[in-house]
């Protein structure tokens, strides 16, 4: 699974015209899953990413947690994250994962930091053309693969 995480001062998503998932403060996550995927790369994932310290401090420093704060998490599914350009320059997405596949596990990843979290998490729509507008609070952007775990 591969996500970029944005800490954000407000985010939502919006999908026909009807505003799915909307949060203040917190993390805003785009996350793709590939065939090679399992229940544990989601779970590796949703514990790096409720414990990543990039919330500054009373001092300003980048020391405190979504779960320090008390921030939301804003999750969209984006299969785009696994394309490949290295041939073209229209992109491949045969690494992205085949719905069948993809979708269980995008939503036990959801699952998995709700839990982690102890409160619900705002989503967009799996599948579905999504309008995502954001503040991008820093930036702070950054990118997590569980395939590369250094």
């Amino acid at each position: 699974m591969r996500t970029v995480v944005q800490r954000v001062s407000s985010a939502s998503v919006t999908i026909a015209g009807r505003v799915a998932g909307r949060i203040e403060r917190g993390l805003l996550v785009l996350v793709s899953v590939e065939d090679a995927d399992t229940a544990a790369d989601g779970e590796w994932l949703t514990q790096k990413i409720v414990k990543l310290r990039i919330f500054a401090d009373q001092t300003g420093q980048m020391n405190l947690s979504v779960q320090e704060i008390v921030g939301d998490i804003l999750v969209i599914s984006q299969f785009t994250l696994h394309a490949s350009t290295q041939k073209n320059t229209r992109p491949s997405f045969h690494r992205a994962g085949k719905p069948e596949h993809a979708k269980p596990l995008y939503e036990q990843f959801v699952a998995q930091l709700a839990a982690a979290l102890g409160r619900p998490i705002a989503t967009g729509e799996f599948g579905a053309y999504m309008d995502v507008a954001l503040a991008n609070d820093g930036p702070v952007t950054l990118i997590l693969d569980s395939k590369q775990r250094d």
